[in-house]
């Protein structure tokens, strides 16, 4: 047994959701919008005992609200740093309309629907200085997965203090197909979704990774 409240956690998460605006982001009630997310509290639950209380840089779960309910675009917007106001930006490099493009990878298998969990998240500051292929491989051997960029956003979202300076972290499991990896870091006092060369390591720059994720206990 842990001393980990995962209860009062999943409802600090959904709550955050709530006041950021998330169910009319996504067109939905607030009752709607929590009806959605429930299913997901029985997951979380029957894993409580084994869960451990959040570091800076790893969590125990994260609710993942995706692309399909609420667009990328308009989460990063919500995002800041701890302790900051200004808000999460887009980096400028991706090219109009491009940003939809970059897609999970199917290997991943997501779970299906709009929201699901996300267990033993980690912004894998290890990987600093790393080149993102290397990091991915020591993933792929640990069998451990690559966080999404809608996973990154989730994790900045509800624990902003794991995006911090020289600590910033890649989202190897959303690519476009080309050298590009998609990564969040700091800008101008803000958090921002840019990408980096799959070949390049960066002093400051991790391999974000989960160990796996489920939509609810049924599936």
């Amino acid at each position: 047994m842990t001393d980990f409240d995962a209860r009062t956690e999943f409802e600090r998460q959904v709550q955050t959701l709530v006041d950021l605006g998330y169910p009319a982001l996504a067109g939905m009630t607030e009752p709607a919008f929590r009806a959605l997310v429930e299913p997901l509290r029985e997951s979380v639950l029957a894993r409580a005992a084994t869960l451990e209380p959040p570091t800076e840089g790893r969590v125990p779960f994260l609710l993942v609200v995706t692309r399909a309910l609420v667009p990328i675009e308009e989460s990063i917007p919500l995002t800041t740093l701890a302790g900051k106001s200004r808000p999460g930006v887009i980096e400028r490099f991706y090219a109009p309309g491009e940003l939809e493009r970059f897609v999970s990878l199917k290997e991943l298998a997501l779970p299906a629907g709009h929201v699901y969990v996300a267990f033993d998240v980690d912004r894998g500051e290890e990987f600093c200085n790393a080149v993102p292929l290397d990091a991915l491989a020591v993933l792929a051997e640990r069998e451990r997965t690559p966080l999404t960029m809608e996973e990154g956003i989730a994790l900045i979202t509800q624990h902003p203090r794991t995006l911090a300076k020289n600590k910033c972290f890649s989202l190897g499991g959303t690519r476009l197909g080309d050298r590009r990896v998609p990564a969040l870091w700091i800008s101008k006092g803000a958090p921002k979704l840019g990408w980096c060369w799959e070949g390049n390591p960066h002093t400051w720059l991790g391999m974000a990774s989960v160990a796996d994720r489920q939509n609810d206990t049924s599936k």
